[in-house]
C-alpha cells in the first residue's frame, strides 16, 4: 500500500508538470462552453439555427441553458467528445512512458509493476474527479450569467439531481481514461495508442451501431459496447426536448449503464495490469 500511495504521489506531480495534460483538459472545458452554451446562446439570441446548435425551439433552448439544467446538460459531451479527449490522456500518459523509457526504469528499479500502474490509475481517477467538479462549477457559473443576462431565475440545481449527474460523469471519463491506459499498454506508443483509441470512438462504435440496425443479431454486441454504456447513461440525464447530442443514446436504462460501465473500468484497469506484468519491459 505504501508503493501505492507512492507512485501515485509521483505519478501526479508528473501529470501536475505535463503540459498535454493542461491542454487536453483545457480542451474539453473549452469545447463544453461552445457547444452547450455559445452555440445555443448565439440561436437562441438570433432566433435562427445553426449546424452547431440545437434545433429547439427558442423557450427549449433556454432553459438548457439556466442554472437548473446543468445536470442535465454537462454530460452530454462526455460520451463521445470528452470521453475521446480522455482516452488520449489515459494513452498519452501509458504509451508515452514506453516511448521515454521511463517504464524500464520504474519497472526495474522501483516499486512492483502492479503498485506502479495501480499509482497510475488512481492519479488519473483523481483528474477525471477534478476535471468534473471544475466542468460542474464553470457550468453553473456560464448558466447563472445567462439566467441573470436574461431575467430568468437562477434557480440551482438540485443536490440529488446534481450529485448523480457529477457521479455519471466521473464514471464515463473513468472508463474512456482507463480505456485509454489499456489502448497505450497494449500499443506500448503513443502516437499507435491514440489513434487506435480515436478510431475506435469516433468511427467503430457509430458504425457497428449502423449495422445493427439492419441486422437486429449484431444489436446483441452493440448494445453492450463501451460507448453505448455511456451514450445510455448520459441519455438518462436528459429530459428535455431537442436534438440529441452525438453520442447520445437511449438503449440502455440508469441502472445498467451503471453496473456496464463500472464492470468495463474494472476489467480495463485489471487487463492493464495483468498484461504489463505478463510482458518484457521492452
Amino acid at each position: 500500500m505504501n508503493a501505492v500511495i507512492a507512485s501515485t504521489r509521483a505519478e501526479l506531480l508528473r501529470l501536475r508538470k505535463w503540459p498535454s495534460m493542461w491542454v487536453l483538459l483545457a480542451a474539453w472545458i473549452v469545447l463544453n462552453l461552445v457547444f452547450v452554451y455559445v452555440f445555443n446562446f448565439i440561436t437562441f439570441k438570433t432566433g435562427g439555427t445553426t449546424d452547431m446548435a440545437s434545433s429547439a425551439p427558442p423557450d427549449v433552448l433556454l432553459v438548457q441553458m439556466l442554472p437548473s439544467a446543468v445536470p442535465q446538460v454537462f454530460t452530454q459531451g462526455m460520451a463521445m467528445f470528452g470521453g475521446a479527449l480522455m482516452l488520449i490522456l489515459g494513452a498519452l500518459t501509458i504509451g508515452s512512458g514506453y516511448g521515454w523509457g521511463t517504464w524500464k526504469t520504474v519497472f526495474t528499479q522501483g516499486p512492483s509493476r502492479s503498485a506502479a500502474l495501480a499509482g497510475t490509475l488512481l492519479a488519473l481517477l483523481t483528474v477525471v474527479i477534478g476535471l468534473v467538479l471544475t466542468v460542474a462549477a464553470v457550468d453553473v457559473g456560464v448558466a447563472t450569467v445567462i439566467a441573470t443576462v436574461e431575467s430568468e431565475p437562477a434557480n440551482l440545481p438540485a443536490a440529488s439531481a446534481m450529485l448523480k449527474a457529477l457521479a455519471s460523469g466521473m464514471l464515463i471519463l473513468a472508463m474512456w481514461t482507463v480505456a485509454g491506459v489499456l489502448v497505450g499498454a497494449l500499443a506500448r506508443g503513443p502516437a499507435l495508442s491514440v489513434g487506435l483509441g480515436l478510431v475506435w470512438v469516433l468511427v467503430v462504435e457509430n458504425l457497428l451501431r449502423g449495422v445493427a440496425a439492419i441486422l437486429d443479431p449484431v444489436s446483441v454486441v452493440t448494445d453492450f459496447l463501451p460507448g453505448t454504456a455511456a451514450g445510455s447513461l448520459a441519455g438518462s440525464l436528459r429530459d428535455f426536448g431537442g436534438d440529441t447530442t452525438p453520442g447520445v443514446l437511449n438503449i440502455l436504462d440508469g441502472g445498467t449503464s451503471v453496473l456496464l460501465l463500472a464492470a468495463y473500468v474494472a476489467a480495463f484497469a485489471a487487463g492493464t495490469i495483468w498484461l504489463v506484468r505478463r510482458r518484457d519491459v521492452n
